[in-house]
């Protein structure tokens, strides 16, 4: 996998503070401290990766997908976004994006709403709403706090009169996004486990987060 890497050029694997494999369909979820870079990866391409961030000294606070879209004025995440909170702090700084395209309107499957879209008999299939609560829990959470989230890497164009649908992923492997903790927050990632749409292009793979110290 490493082959896949594209790294910045000022810094390099072996410096990374942390450095995870993400199976696929898996969750994970780890803290990322001021200043701290973090890259999210899609190793082998068009994987589509759910992502929310809380506050770390303060889960109440936590990512909010319309304060982030307002304060840009755009309906999509890429460089120079501030991901923004529900208190209307700015939680990091998208530093890097080597695929151009991040939807933050689509939301998060479910086994619910993979029976509404795709069928009874898809009811059964593990869905990143399932991966988020697995995560949250393990910080004092519960369902009731996973929000409307960034699904890094996937592609939902949006009509001029608001429809949008999720069609083929344009990324391609080692594609990657980075970010700049402007606090200390929690990362909680879904590795989407969808085969029923074109996000994931029917097939989920592994991804890779990488985490750097940030520069004296």
């Amino acid at each position: 996998m490493t082959d896949f890497i594209k790294t910045s050029a000022s810094r390099s694997l072996e410096n990374a503070v942390q450095d995870h494999f993400i199976p696929a369909e898996a969750p994970w979820s780890g803290i990322v401290r001021k200043g701290q870079t973090i890259r999210v990866e899609d190793s082998y391409g068009q994987q589509a990766i759910d992502t929310l961030f809380y506050r770390a000294d303060d889960f109440a606070e936590r990512y909010s997908n319309q304060d982030t879209m307002r304060a840009q004025g755009g309906a999509y995440i890429g460089t120079g976004t501030k991901i923004i909170s529900n208190e209307g702090n700015v939680m990091l700084v998208m530093t890097a994006d080597s695929c151009g395209r991040h939807d933050t309107s689509a939301g998060a499957c479910s086994c619910e709403s993979n029976t509404v879209r795709f069928g009874h008999g898809t009811k059964y299939l593990h869905a990143c709403r399932d991966n988020f609560v697995i995560e949250v829990t393990k910080h004092g959470m519960s369902k009731r706090d996973i929000v409307p989230n960034i699904n890094f890497f996937m592609n939902v164009p949006i009509k001029p009169n608001g429809e949008m649908t999720i069609v083929d992923g344009i990324s391609a492997p080692g594609d990657y996004v980075e970010l700049v903790a402007e606090m200390d927050v929690l990362c909680v990632i879904s590795n989407c486990p969808q085969i029923n749409n074109p996000c994931n292009g029917f097939d989920p793979t592994p991804i890779r987060v990488l985490i750097w110290d940030g520069e004296d």
